[in-house]
């Protein structure tokens, strides 16, 4: 068994195919059947069905290819490691959410960071906590920030901080909420995914409303924007609202719904690069300033 054999398991899972996996591989597909065929003998057991449509893996063979894929990324890891230099450089992937990537916390984090390894290439990734946390399982991100309720099982977590929603409207509006204005109320909303969306979503069932009026954005700008022209209401999380905004009119969340978390995560492995590390201990002193 050598690692190609892993790597062309985990192709044909992926792709559902001997011929994809070949062709992704750049392999000769009776290679990749051959292959496979000798591995199944050496394991005594059948790791894909096959069909005219394809191939789907066994119960063994979803068993094996968890194995094969931990033992890919341990490899990975392991190369990693002995290759990296005594100080913090290279590469690092990071998820950011809207709310963090617009707070001064985090920007005072990251001119720090700048200043003091200038030989670490930082890229920050736009997204969702939940596409966030699905990347760092992948291995497509280095590390993320998650706001929100998630299995942090596989993670290790950095830092973390409790921030308290606030409900935003328009300063042009009248004091108070009725229960028809909020009815009929617009809400100006992140894309599915985002922990702020959910509590105001869960907030208004729980009112027995079931509001449609909903304005997605995709950045904090145009979100505040919309709140203070009167467009629609919207939460929010402390670090990015001005309470001295005067076009803003600023209210408390019901207490279910009034804190979340977020955290500075990465995946729980023996090998953390020095580059993260570098950029946790960054967060943490911004946070803590």
């Amino acid at each position: 068994m050598e690692l190609t054999d892993l790597r062309m398991v985990l192709a044909i899972m992926k792709e559902g195919s001997i011929t994809g996996a070949a062709k992704k591989l750049d392999y000769v597909q009776s290679n990749v059947t051959a292959r496979i065929r000798k591995l199944e003998e050496e394991l005594g057991t059948q790791l894909f069905h096959r069909s005219l449509k394809g191939v789907v893996p066994t119960e063994k063979g979803l068993l094996f290819c968890q194995y094969a894929s931990d033992i890919l990324n341990m490899v990975e890891e392991a190369a990693v490691a002995v290759k990296e230099p005594d100080h913090p450089c290279g590469p690092l992937r990071i998820g950011v959410v809207e709310t963090i990537a617009s707070s001064a916390f985090f920007i005072h984090a990251l001119s720090e960071f700048q200043r003091k390894y200038p030989e670490v290439s930082l890229s920050l990734i736009n997204g969702t906590s939940s596409q966030n946390y699905e990347m760092v399982l992948d291995r497509r991100l280095d590390g993320a920030f998650l706001t929100g309720q998630y299995d942090i099982s596989p993670l290790q977590v950095a830092y973390e901080i409790q921030e308290e929603v606030f409900l935003l409207a328009s300063a042009l509006r009248k004091e108070g909420f009725s229960p028809l204005e909020i009815a009929n109320a617009t809400w100006v909303v992140f894309p599915k995914g985002c922990p702020l969306r959910a509590a105001n979503e869960d907030w208004l069932q729980d009112e027995g409303i079931l509001s449609k009026n909903l304005i997605e954005v995709s950045t904090l700008d145009t979100m505040l924007n919309c709140v203070r022209a009167g467009i629609g209401y919207t939460f929010l999380t402390e670090a990015v609202v001005d309470t001295d905004d005067e076009r803003l009119r600023i209210h408390t969340v019901p207490e279910p719904y009034r804190f979340l978390t977020t955290r500075l995560v990465s995946r729980k492995e023996q090998f953390r690069s020095k580059a993260f590390a570098a950029f946790a201990d960054c967060v943490r002193a911004a946070g803590m300033g």
